[in-house]
């Protein structure tokens, strides 16, 4: 036995956002957690609308923080299920919504060398890189644990470039699918 308290238990501290890159980061850090024997912390970190400073200025604002917050946790619960097929990731941990930039708040959290920080590594062009900063690059400058970046699934490349042939978004017949070869569909 290890002596260590739960709470001083290894941690795989994981960036969720719902995205397919944080969920694709997800199912990895559950590996990880049971890989080292370490507490699975699923976090979700969230601003309100317009950042910080903007919550400032508007004190109408201010009383949609339960709402938000309550939506952060929704998203958060929604992201489990659609990964595990429900809020039960299969290892210990606690799962936490959290106010702030996301890569602060990971970083935060992850606050022991023992720890791990897990991040999706989705692909984005350069003026998404600038107008919103990478929360894995933050980690990686900042944590003082490690920080595994994971590359966004081959599926999810998949799917994207499909989305991008399929641009007139045509919708497929269901019908023509049914239909045996040869047949003539009703009322033609």
């Amino acid at each position: 036995m290890s002596g260590h308290h739960k709470s001083s238990a290894a941690r795989v501290v994981v960036g969720v956002s719902g995205s397919p890159g944080s969920l694709t980061a997800l199912a990895r850090a559950v590996e990880e957690s049971r890989r080292r024997g370490a507490q699975l912390w699923p976090v979700l970190a969230w601003e309100p609308p317009g950042g910080e400073l903007g919550s400032r200025r508007s004190p109408v604002s201010a009383g949609q923080v339960p709402r938000w917050e309550l939506l952060a946790r929704e998203r958060l619960l929604t992201a489990l299920r659609d990964v595990f097929g429900s809020t039960d990731t299969g290892v210990p941990g606690a799962a936490v919504t959290v106010r702030g930039a996301a890569g602060l708040a990971l970083v935060r959290i992850a606050g022991r060398e023992d720890d791990v920080i897990v991040v999706g590594a989705g692909r984005r062009n350069r003026l998404l890189r600038a107008l919103s900063p990478s929360v894995g690059r933050y980690c990686l400058a900042h944590a003082g644990c490690p920080v595994l970046a994971v590359p966004p699934s081959p599926l999810q490349a998949t799917l994207t470039a499909m989305r991008r042939r399929n641009t007139l978004r045509l919708p497929l017949d269901a019908g023509s699918l049914l239909r045996e070869p040869g047949t003539v569909p009703p009322g033609a």
